[in-house]
């Protein structure tokens, strides 16, 4: 079956069979292998990706359910100069990835809090990232990744706001 829909901002149509798993989709049919297959059963968050701004497990969405609709993958979070973006570049200053393996989740995770809230508090960033595992680290370290991220981001809505 083909399917058209916005992966990344950009408009993308494929040819799949009807019954895989968004996540099969990426990985083996559009080589998009930044989203991680961890358990399949949508307990560890490694598949993260974000569907029509909503942070779901590509692991428990059929690949047909995207027909129409917008996927951002970790390939499409980056930088204005095509690097790390904000929140990638606090994930390294901070030593919030270690082996890498759940940075792409803890990434879509963070970004779909910080869309939703400016101002997150802790507890707020730790519950947004209850649905993604990480053996390597304490978790700290993501938490102050995130937080660096939304002052700083909202430091800079604010400033846009005076200067508007």
């Amino acid at each position: 079956m083909n399917i058209a829909f916005k992966l990344n901002g950009k408009k993308t149509s494929v040819t799949i069979p009807e019954d895989i798993t968004l996540l099969t989709m990426l990985r083996e049919h559009l080589n998009l292998t930044g989203t991680k297959q961890g358990c399949e059963i949508g307990e560890c968050g490694a598949c993260s990706v974000l569907l029509d701004g909503k942070l779901v497990n590509s692991c428990l969405v059929l690949a047909p359910q995207v027909e129409g609709r917008e996927v951002v993958t970790i390939e499409g979070i980056r930088g204005l100069d095509g690097g790390p973006n904000d929140l990638q570049q606090n994930f390294i200053d901070h030593g919030a990835i270690q082996c890498g393996y759940c940075t792409p989740g803890m990434i879509l995770a963070s970004e779909a809090l910080l869309s939703a809230h400016l101002k997150p508090s802790r507890s707020e960033i730790r519950e947004a990232l209850s649905g993604n595992l990480c053996r390597c680290t304490g978790y700290q370290q993501i938490v102050d990744a995130v937080e660096a991220t939304a002052k700083s981001r909202n430091l800079q809505s604010e400033g846009q706001k005076n200067n508007g």
